[in-house]
């Protein structure tokens, strides 16, 4: 649910306006139910975003087996072909207004690296859009700290983040209103699509310009 506040930040007026260019995949492609393969890297996204957005395409992680995948305007940005993901939540930080990749980083919640993560997270600079993708395991050593860090990105669901639940979100640093681009999939064992670990997810859309 996207709250509409009034606010005079351009940020966050673009981010409200997001919640009428959401664009999601269909929900009759469900995943195999064999392990997905992805050997190709696609980024493509079949979708027009107006000239003041940045299109993105992103899926979570399968199980323990298979990484995630974010992309930007068609291009991998993060993924294992790229040896840039990892097990835990993996993260692009995004400049808003030029869509150039500032940082991207992965953190195992399972290793305890929580410190880490929020020191990534506290130096991303405003403006900034945030990209998550989770992997295997995105909930151990999560602290109240950092749920509140997600939250201000405009996060509903990461204070309800369980063991091996699957999550993909994107937000923006300044933005303080609700993101629309979340999906949040409980690990159930009666309705799991590979036995301790739920299906993977999938998200895209377009993301405004950050207008300074």
């Amino acid at each position: 649910m996207l709250i509409l506040q009034q606010y005079n930040n351009p940020f966050i007026s673009e981010w409200r306006r997001a919640s009428y260019v959401d664009v999601d995949v269909d929900e009759s492609s469900r995943a195999s139910e064999k392990l997905p393969k992805d050997t190709d890297g696609g980024c493509f996204m079949d979708t027009h975003c107006p000239d003041d957005h940045f299109s993105f395409y992103m899926k979570s992680g399968a199980a323990n087996v298979i990484g995630p995948k974010i992309c930007i305007q068609n291009k991998m940005v993060l993924g294992m072909m790229l040896n840039n993901a990892g097990e835990g939540l993996n993260i692009v930080i995004m400049n808003g207004e030029t869509g150039n990749i500032t940082k991207t980083g992965h953190f195992n919640m399972y290793n305890n690296e929580v410190e880490t993560l929020i020191e990534f997270l506290k130096s991303t600079e405003q403006g900034s859009i945030v990209l998550i993708a989770s992997w295997d395991e995105p909930s151990s050593h999560l602290n109240d700290e950092v749920k509140q860090l997600i939250a201000d990105l405009g996060s509903s669901a990461v204070r309800s983040l369980g063991f091996r639940d699957n999550w993909l979100f994107v937000g923006g640093k300044g933005a303080t209103v609700k993101s629309n681009f979340e999906k949040h999939l409980k690990n159930d064992h009666n309705l799991n699509k590979y036995e301790n670990w739920p299906e993977l997810l999938e998200l895209k859309g377009c993301i405004p310009k950050y207008m300074n």
